[in-house]
């Protein structure tokens, strides 16, 4: 006799006759059936974000990952801000002459270095015979002595930098001064194909080669400028040192993000900066001030990245990554290894139904291939808000690099204010951790970018050392916040099926902008008030203009492309979510539910992380945010 089937609660025959009469009449139609169909298969799907809590959404595992995160953090900072003090030039410095070499310095100054009242010149002396004015007894200079470039190099006050720097022993400085300011533009270069090469090499072979790759990368060419004798040798070794900006951390930091669960990635995401490489940029000033070489600075902050060829053993590959590879399987025996050091047990008939859900969603991936960044520009509205982003990530990436060079320029002494300075990533990323979710992206930003324009210009109005370097560390302290919400912004605007694509030329083009922040600073040989004022300026009008981007705070983020066409087109430039009345929810259909909670999930959180998400460090910075729309359906969505 065949099993009887079960139900929850009576069944009568009449009530089935009566339906069964109801369905001949009104029959379903093929698409609906096709639609319900999909809806029940993917109901019992399983991503990624749904499979950790099962393994443990911060586990030990999770947490040791997250302390491993401190040595590449700190390779990140030294890599990006140590050339400011191997090239740092002491603010007083003169012609030498070496026929005065016997003379005291003051006596050195005064007899061959022109006083033009605002203290001895810096790239002129007198021409004339000093040995013979030496026999002459003479002392005092002639006013009517002719003048000329200095001729034998110069001499430098070290009591402020106590060191030679590559700048002061190579003499870049008066005719030769903005060598320094091309060598940190390339740099910049290097970091666009960097960026490229190793987010290809993670795409095409995961992410622990690029890891390794990057690391070893700037290990060997920072080792290799210790031991540059010239301008050309020097910007070729930091040409290779740009290819591990970003790179040497942002591979670890997509592991780790990869392998929390969504409740904790936004505190990893932003603590990791706020901890570990705000420590390390600390750190490093009074690494090069302890060491006076600029040759052992660039050794003692390179050798450390050959650490990284322990990854391997210390690592897991990301198993998002080894899922687009089609190696599930593998993905699943390091998930066991999470649940040994988690305590925890996930059933077998969660992998199966995990594998499952894998398999469909790479083949929707193999079919969404077609698209390109090419599509961004093809529709009015997409179109400007890809062009407003990039204007936007250009004049903020300017901007914040601007502050960060420009801190030799105010004054003070570098090693304290630089210090300062980069303390303040600390308080701007739990400040914007804590309020970035209630207040929303546009306002925040317009506001943060404005806020950090005035205190900037404010800077330039004032005479006084320290109140300048205290307004000009405020400005970057906002431009801080800016910087955070716009390695966001973009990623959750842009469509999901062009999504990678679009955050990766967003974030070169801010790469290319950088390399012009040097030369913003160097604008300092001609007027103290320009570097700030350039900056203050920018920062503003690159406020406002983000007015004129859509919200995204507590909305379904745009899946296809006439998603992201449509997106924030019910929205005007005054709304701010903060203030806006809380409206109670439409009753929402069951199917949309299910598609919300399933197809959404997974299209969001496999599909980021399944394309091209290493193409670029900053795309995961903030790496999940969940849109809530009342109590009812919460749509997650893991930003790349």
């Amino acid at each position: 006799m065949p099993p009887q089937e079960k139900f929850d609660s009576p069944v009568h025959l009449e009530d089935a006759q009566k339906n069964n009469a109801e369905a001949c009449r009104n029959p379903v139609e093929p698409e609906t059936r096709g639609s319900i169909r999909n809806v029940k298969e993917e109901a019992m799907d399983i991503d990624f974000d749904e499979l950790l809590p099962y393994v443990g959404e911060f586990g030990l595992y999770q947490k040791i990952l997250f302390i491993l995160m401190i040595p590449f953090a700190s390779f990140v900072a030294w890599v990006y801000f140590s050339q400011i003090f191997i090239t740092l030039t002491p603010e007083e410095y003169w012609c030498w002459v070496p026929e005065l070499e016997d003379l005291t310095v003051d006596e050195r100054l005064s007899l061959a270095i022109p006083n033009g009242g605002k203290g001895y010149s810096k790239c002129i002396m007198y021409d004339v015979n000093y040995t013979e004015i030496l026999l002459n007894g003479s002392r005092l200079p002639d006013a009517s002595w002719p003048t000329k470039a200095c001729q034998h190099g110069w001499e430098f006050n070290y009591t402020v930098v106590p060191y030679a720097s590559v700048a002061a022993e190579l003499g870049w400085v008066c005719e030769y001064d903005a060598l320094p300011t091309m060598a940190q533009s390339i740099f910049f270069v290097g970091a666009i194909f960097g960026g490229l090469i190793f987010g290809w090499i993670a795409d095409r072979y995961g992410r622990i080669p690029a890891l390794i790759g990057a690391n070893l990368t700037g290990c060997f060419a920072g080792i290799a400028t210790a031991f540059t004798n010239n301008f050309w040798q020097f910007t070729l070794c930091r040409f290779f040192v740009g290819f591990a900006f970003d790179n040497c951390f942002t591979m670890m930091y997509i592991l780790v993000l990869e392998y929390v669960g969504p409740k904790w990635r936004t505190f990893v995401a932003n603590m990791s900066i706020a901890i570990f490489f705000t420590f390390a940029a600390c750190v490093l000033p009074w690494i090069a001030y302890y060491l006076a070489d600029w040759r052992m600075t660039c050794i003692a902050t390179s050798v450390p990245l050959i650490l990284a060829v322990a990854a391997p053993f210390l690592i897991p590959e990301s198993a998002r990554w080894l899922v687009s590879q089609g190696q599930v399987d593998r993905a699943i025996k390091i998930l066991h290894k999470f649940e040994q050091m988690n305590g925890t047990k996930v059933p077998d008939d969660i992998y199966k139904r995990f594998r499952e859900t894998c398999e469909r969603i790479c083949k929707e991936e193999e079919a969404d291939k077609t698209y390109s960044v090419l599509d961004l520009f093809r529709t009015p509205r997409l179109r400007k808000i890809t062009i407003l982003f990039i204007v936007i990530w250009m004049a903020v990436s300017l901007v914040f690099d601007g502050h960060v060079r420009n801190v030799d320029n105010l004054g003070l002494n570098i090693f304290v204010t630089f210090t300062i300075a980069a303390a303040t990533e600390l308080p701007a990323d739990t400040f914007l951790t804590a309020v970035l979710d209630r207040w929303g992206r546009r306002w925040l930003a317009c506001g943060s970018l404005v806020i950090s324009g005035i205190f900037s210009i404010w800077a330039c109005a004032v005479s006084n050392n320290i109140y300048t370097a205290t307004l000009a560390i405020l400005g970057r302290f906002w431009i801080n916040i800016s910087y955070n919400i716009g390695l966001q912004y973009a990623a959750e605007v842009l469509p999901t099926v062009v999504r990678a694509q679009g955050v990766a030329l967003i974030h070169i083009m801010g790469y290319v902008a950088s390399i012009l922040s040097p030369f913003v600073v160097y604008l300092d040989v001609v007027s103290s008030v320009l570097p700030l004022l350039v900056l203050g300026i920018l920062g503003i009008l690159a406020g406002f203009v983000t007015l004129f981007l859509p919200e995204t705070l507590d909305k379904d983020l745009p899946q296809t492309l006439q998603d992201g066409e449509n997106f924030g087109m019910d929205q005007k430039m005054w709304d701010a979510p903060c203030f806006g009345k809380k409206h109670e929810d439409e009753e929402t259909p069951p199917v949309a539910i299910f598609r919300s909670i399933s197809r959404d999930s997974i299209r969001n959180s496999m599909r980021a992380s399944l394309r091209g998400e290493a193409m670029r460090s900053s795309m995961i910075r903030k790496s999940s945010v969940r849109s809530r729309k009342g109590g009812d359906s919460v749509t997650e969505v893991e930003k790349f």
